[in-house]
């Protein structure tokens, strides 16, 4: 199963260029069964990063523009009076799919930001007191502007807390740019010329593969200090929830997994602590006066803890 995986990021790779390493993070999160918020400025990619992973791996796929005058029902459905048939029959909303792109996801109230809370947990969904399951693999993408404030609602934290990982998008280099302004131009990215890599078979008996992949105890304890040290430390005012540390034990063993290993290394738990992270944590508010970010914050926390051997 390694080849086909690895066939996928060298494919995924060639059509979203510059992002290679955010691209591995989203590859990982899906792979782990969990879910990511994407934060970026507009334009820099971030709907056909999604895009694009739903049609190499030939899933389903849907969007949903949040708007404020969204309500929840309009994402996972309502029940309606067929007058035709004289019965009440369930209309199943977009978040019955494989990948679901929640785009701008801070423009709607919380009360229909919270009608991701059961799916993105449960992967069920629950409609005028009828419960309906998701999709094996169910896979939320949401995405957010880090620079418009106006008319926003920020995600509370139980919903935050929901996402695997925070994935901020950044400008390629000026090369990889120039590439991409290329391929527009010269209309050679184009979606239906791409064809599935791995269909939803395989990927499922390539996650019960990365279900098998050996965390030793050592690692489980280094893992640990990392996220109770979010508790202990005066920099940080609120610390990470033990969802936290299941989300870097499984986020490291698909990390590990991509690099071809059975074994998860304290490497590969450094390399996903900051995504797993940066919004589970609120920074006290004299480091926010110092200039100090979370990411920094995170780093110097998991220098910190000894590595184990």
């Amino acid at each position: 199963m390694k080849t086909e995986i690895i066939s996928f990021l060298e494919k995924y790779e060639e059509r979203i260029l510059g992002q290679s390493l955010n691209l591995r993070l989203l590859l990982s999160a899906i792979l782990a069964g969990g879910h990511v918020l994407l934060e970026g400025v507009p334009g820099t990619g971030k709907t056909q990063m999604v895009r694009t992973l739903a049609s190499l791996l030939g899933g389903s796929f849907n969007r949903i523009q949040f708007t404020p005058d969204l309500l929840p029902s309009d994402i996972t459905g309502s029940m309606i009076y067929n007058m035709k048939e004289g019965r009440f029959q369930t209309l199943k909303g977009p978040i019955f799919t494989n990948i679901l792109l929640a785009d701008e996801i801070n423009r709607t109230p919380a009360k229909t930001q919270a009608a991701l809370l059961e799916a993105m947990e449960e992967k069920q969904v629950t409609i005028q007191g009828e419960t309906y399951p998701l999709p094996k693999i169910f896979f939320v993408v949401a995405t957010q502007n880090p620079i418009e404030f106006e008319g926003t609602y920020p995600l509370p934290e139980a919903q935050q807390d929901r996402f695997l990982f925070k994935l901020r998008i950044d400008f390629p280099t000026f090369e990889e740019e120039k590439m991409v302004l290329k391929q527009v131009m010269e209309d050679s990215f184009d979606e239906k010329q791409l064809s599935s890599i791995i269909d939803m078979d395989t990927f499922l008996r390539i996650r019960n593969e990365i279900a098998q992949v050996k965390v030793s105890d050592s690692v489980l304890d280094y893992t640990m200090q990392i996220v109770r040290k979010t508790r202990g430390t005066e920099a940080i005012r609120y610390g990470a929830s033990t969802r936290a540390g299941i989300s870097i034990g499984k986020a490291a063993q698909s990390w590990a997994y991509l690099a071809g290993r059975d074994y998860v290394t304290p490497d590969d738990i450094k390399m996903v602590a900051r995504p797993a992270l940066r919004h589970r944590i609120q920074l006290s508010p004299h480091v926010e006066l110092e200039g100090a970010t979370g990411d920094q914050i995170i780093e110097e926390l998991v220098g910190s803890v000894p590595v184990p051997r």
